[in-house]
């Protein structure tokens, strides 16, 4: 007998299972892959990471994603715990070895006795039964035109783009060099997490220029494009301005070329570790819609990957989610049909970290309402609950738009100064609040799971 189903197996369906069957609960997790394929996935393990390999900063007193690591992992996140297991050098935040990590997700998952998990497509709402649905941006047609025709609504979407991959061995050291941002890091290793190519005033123009008659992919009839500001397609990015990639990715600010110290550059890409072996790095912010043979041409004219090949080149794809303030009640379920949940990225979260936060969420909600009572509203002044308070009403309905963890969020606390100058000690009691207030919400949970 199932207790509760989760239908899609990323970030989110991979979390709400762990936290849900930890909870006594008999879960199914329904993943189409690999018998459907995305264009994005390239395997059929669970939480597939697509884009980045980065889950963001981990500085948990002075970063809302950091927070949100650390809430997670209080709450004994599958996600949290296995990207810890993974983690590669990222000068401060937590970049994880992708495919061991969705290796191991999936072993983890696999291998506990409440959880089974199936392959195949879910076209259609389920009438009955516990459910979450966790499907994230790339939701299958016919299970997305169900949910856009409960909804009463269209579907509402963004287009998501993807950064290229280049191998490590095709990067020109003699130009390059590896720093993190102001010597970010606690080792060695960490301080030279990035991999650093310099322009010059006259190369960052060019290749602007470039960037800008460059070949793009065409929208299909009827779409349009509403891009998320926090992963904004390179070349998108350059129409707003020819200064906006470098005072952006491109920012040369905390950074000092080896090779000539005494010149400051104009613009800096950066490249992060993709893989624990070291063999692979993503170009940071780089993601794009130009045609593959377009950002061979146009990124192999950064000084230092002038011979670059690319083990994956951008991509775009359509990102769907529904108007959450509208459709989903203070305990993330479908008001037309309460059986029903939604977590992640599909419910207007952005972000490896928000969605499975999300995930986490659903899960415990769920077995608590399984088990016969109701978790009390999770304090908005966690990162969780100033999230999940954004999607579920928080947020203005009719603007409603994806959005990232950040302090905006949250409520002020009082007696402290605003503005730049305070914003250390500002960011600091958010988090000493938060970390108490999560902790007092998970404490009569644990107590009866004993």
């Amino acid at each position: 007998m199932t207790d509760l189903t989760i239908i899609g197996g990323g970030m989110a369906g991979a979390e709400a299972a762990w936290q849900a069957a930890n909870q006594g609960l008999k879960v199914r997790i329904v993943e189409m892959r690999p018998k459907v394929e995305t264009f994005a996935h390239r395997t059929g393990h669970l939480a597939e990471m697509v884009c980045s390999n980065s889950f963001r900063s981990d500085d948990d007193e002075q970063n809302a994603v950091g927070l949100l690591h650390w809430e997670m992992r209080a709450a004994d996140s599958i996600i949290m715990t296995t990207a810890d297991a993974h983690k590669l050098p990222a000068g401060g935040a937590l970049a994880v070895d992708r495919d061991p990590f969705a290796e191991a997700v999936t072993a983890k998952l696999s291998a506990h006795p409440n959880i089974e998990i199936t392959h195949d497509e879910i076209t259609a709402l389920p009438d009955s039964g516990p459910t979450i649905i966790a499907t994230g941006p790339l939701t299958g047609g016919a299970l997305a035109q169900a949910i856009a025709d409960e909804a009463g609504q269209d579907s509402l979407a963004f287009f998501d783009a993807i950064a290229p991959i280049v191998y490590a061995d095709s990067i020109d050291m003699s130009v390059a060099w590896r720093q993190s941002r102001y010597d970010k890091g606690d080792t060695p290793e960490e301080r030279e997490a990035y991999i650093n190519c310099p322009m010059t005033k006259d190369e960052y123009d060019a290749f602007i220029d470039a960037l800008l008659a460059a070949d793009k992919t065409e929208f299909k009839e009827g779409e349009t494009a509403t891009y998320f500001d926090g992963c904004l397609p390179i070349e998108v990015m350059a129409e707003r301005g020819r200064e906006t990639l470098r005072h952006g990715p491109m920012k040369p600010v905390g950074l000092t070329n080896p090779h000539d110290p005494q010149t400051k550059a104009w613009a800096v890409v950066q490249l992060r570790r993709d893989n624990k072996l070291g063999t692979l790095y993503n170009i940071v912010g780089f993601q794009t819609k130009m045609k593959y043979g377009a950002q061979t041409s146009v990124f192999r004219m950064i000084p230092g990957l002038q011979d670059a090949s690319f083990a994956r080149l951008g991509g775009i794809h359509r990102n769907t989610f529904i108007n959450s303030p509208t459709l989903l009640d203070d305990q993330m379920r479908l008001r037309s049909k309460p059986h029903i949940r939604f977590a992640g990225q599909i419910t207007g979260v952005e972000g490896y970290v928000e969605s499975a936060s999300m995930g986490l969420l659903a899960g415990r909600l769920a077995a608590a309402e399984h088990h016969g009572h109701v978790l009390p509203p999770v304090p908005h002044t966690t990162a969780m609950g100033a999230l999940v308070t954004h999607i579920t009403g928080g947020a203005e309905a009719k603007s409603f738009q994806p959005m990232n963890v950040n302090f905006g969020l949250f409520p002020p606390v009082e007696g402290l100064k605003g503005g730049r100058r305070g914003r250390k000690d500002r960011y600091k009691a958010y988090t000493d609040r938060a970390k108490a207030d999560w902790q007092t919400w998970l404490a009569p949970q644990a107590q009866a799971a004993e």
